[in-house]
């Protein structure tokens, strides 16, 4: 399974940015995934989580996310998004795209798994 984010980039503090992930597989088709979210890591800091997502649309956000960022996903697309607004400096982080039981179809039948990261996007918020 492979995810692969967009939508990193440099904006001013106040502003917004979108970033958006899908994940697909080689040799497989994705029938359903069961969460996807985002992470973010500072160098040299652990990646902590900022937002997730469930296949039913329920969501859990880090405190310092609440009220500024909206996760949302299209499960026909498996894809994942990451509405930011009014970002901070300290949102300068690389955001790590995230899907978890993913269940695949395969020539031996479904099989679940995971977790999976993505390569990241870089995420900078200039003063």
């Amino acid at each position: 399974v492979q995810l692969q984010a967009f939508g990193g980039g440099l904006v001013q503090a106040g502003g917004s940015l979108r970033l958006s992930c899908a994940a697909s597989a080689a040799s497989a088709s994705i029938v359903s995934i069961d969460s996807m979210g985002w992470f973010r890591q500072a160098p040299g800091k652990q990646s902590d989580l900022v937002a997730i997502v469930s296949t039913g649309g329920n969501t859990d956000y880090d405190d310092s996310a609440k009220g500024r960022f909206t996760i949302s996903r299209d499960n026909a697309k498996n894809t994942v998004y990451l509405q930011m607004s009014r970002l901070k400096p300290e949102d300068t982080h690389v955001y790590y795209c995230y899907a978890d039981g993913v269940t695949l179809a395969t020539n031996l039948g479904a099989v679940r798994v995971g977790p999976y990261w993505g390569k990241g996007t870089q995420v900078t918020v200039s003063s």
